[in-house]
């Protein structure tokens, strides 16, 4: 009972003191300044750019051609015919009277070839748009000339059809995979991102602890293994509390934005996801944050300054690193041979195994092996934590390598 009232009284101290501070206040507002211009980008890029038509002036010969571009459907782009001199259009473009000035004409094939003029060429939206433009005109023309319908060219350039039927009846079907791949694409960005800002807080906390001696008191009145528990889990309910503000202010925005919002949830497949992707998806999420920030707090305790923190983290950046490149490999090859490997490997099998979950119908004793594979890892790298918790705490001045972990285990021993 005594060790559990030690172990609530550091979490909480170390979750109110954490979310008083300034840094959870500055980076929950960037994130979420973030998210929200995200949300809005559009309509902050009209604010910039305004929501006018891109006034084109074109100059043509026979007067034919440009009856066909100034009807062609384009909210963007308005071809306007041009009748003054070259040197005229090219002052009206400089003077911003028109975007751009476009003069057409026809080689010894007949087909249409142009001369674009702008006072710069970096509006690639605005030439792609001309150019597509000028692209249906040169299929016009060309198929005016063989005598070929203009009918049949449309069914000819129509996409294929192709019916996706897997002979296997356990796997998922493609509407299945698509309504997974949006909570496994969320996953992967929020495990990666947790992982790297909250593990490397951990490790600071640690060292930050140690640099002022307090962790000496500490230790010598609590077990290092709860000591280490209770910071990472108060740390873990921090993350909770600005995930919450996050899902809060989404809701808020939801209710504004519904049909921009609802579109996008939509095609990422969020709607609809099935019950157990999600409890999958929270279960990979507690273990590989468990498994990390088991492992940063071992690795903070190792050093006695906090810029020496996020150097001792590096090894940790690197593994969720390389699994989040594997993860995002394996989106598109679920079923590789690596996918498969890595998803066994404790360090990936949050990112991977959860990913085959969600795109492949993976039998149950794989899906447990993994997991107990993970909670093996955590409880190995507990009981060694606690040995280099308690050792390290003890190891003062310039951390050189990771053989600071024997020296901190032999100092364990001593004790």
């Amino acid at each position: 009972m005594q060790v559990m009232n030690k172990f609530i009284i550091i979490m909480t101290h170390t979750y109110l003191s954490k979310l008083k501070t300034k840094v959870f206040y500055i980076s929950t507002f960037l994130i979420l300044a973030f998210l929200m211009i995200m949300v809005n980008f559009e309509s902050i890029i009209s604010v910039f750019t305004g929501d006018e038509e891109q006034k084109v002036a074109v100059m043509e010969e026979s007067g034919e051609l440009l009856e066909y571009l100034t009807e062609q459907p384009n909210n963007e782009v308005l071809m306007e015919a041009f009748t003054g001199t070259v040197e005229e259009g090219k002052s009206l473009v400089v003077e911003e009277e028109y975007e751009a000035l476009v003069i057409i004409e026809l080689d010894d094939k007949g087909l249409p070839e142009a001369t674009f003029f702008a006072e710069n060429i970096t509006n690639s939206d605005l030439q792609t748009d001309i150019l597509q433009q000028l692209q249906q005109l040169k299929v016009t023309l060309a198929t005016d000339q063989l005598g070929i319908d203009q009918t049949a060219i449309t069914e000819i350039f129509a996409p294929v059809t192709l019916h996706k039927v897997a002979l296997d009846e356990d796997v998922k079907t493609e509407e299945e995979m698509n309504q997974a791949r949006g909570i496994v694409y969320v996953m992967l960005i929020l495990l990666y991102t947790f992982v790297i800002m909250y593990g490397s807080l951990i490790a600071t906390d640690v060292a930050t602890e140690k640099s002022s001696r307090v962790m000496e008191i500490i230790v010598s009145s609590v077990s290092p293994i709860t000591h280490m528990f209770a910071k990472i889990l108060g740390i873990a309910m921090l993350g909770l509390t600005q995930i919450a503000i996050f899902l809060l202010v989404g809701i808020i925005m939801l209710q504004s934005k519904t049909e921009q919002i609802g579109g996008l949830i939509e095609s990422f497949g969020l709607h609809n996801a099935s019950i157990s992707i999600i409890l999958y998806a929270v279960l990979f999420f507690l273990l590989g944050f468990f498994l990390y920030a088991t492992l940063a707090a071992m690795l903070g305790s190792l050093v006695s300054r906090v810029e020496e923190a996020n150097q001792i983290v590096t090894p940790i950046v690197l593994l969720i690193i390389i699994g989040f490149f594997i993860a995002i490999f394996g989106m598109n090859a679920p079923d590789s041979q690596i996918v498969t490997i890595t998803s066994y490997i404790p360090f990936f099998a949050p990112l991977i195994m959860f990913l085959r979950v969600g795109l492949m119908e993976v039998p149950l004793w794989e899906i447990l092996l993994s997991v107990g594979i993970l909670v093996g890892t955590i409880i190995l790298l507990a009981i060694i934590g606690a040995k280099v918790y308690k050792g390290g705490v003890l190891l003062y001045g310039r951390s050189s390598s990771f053989k600071d972990i024997k020296k901190a285990i032999q100092l364990t021993k001593k004790e």
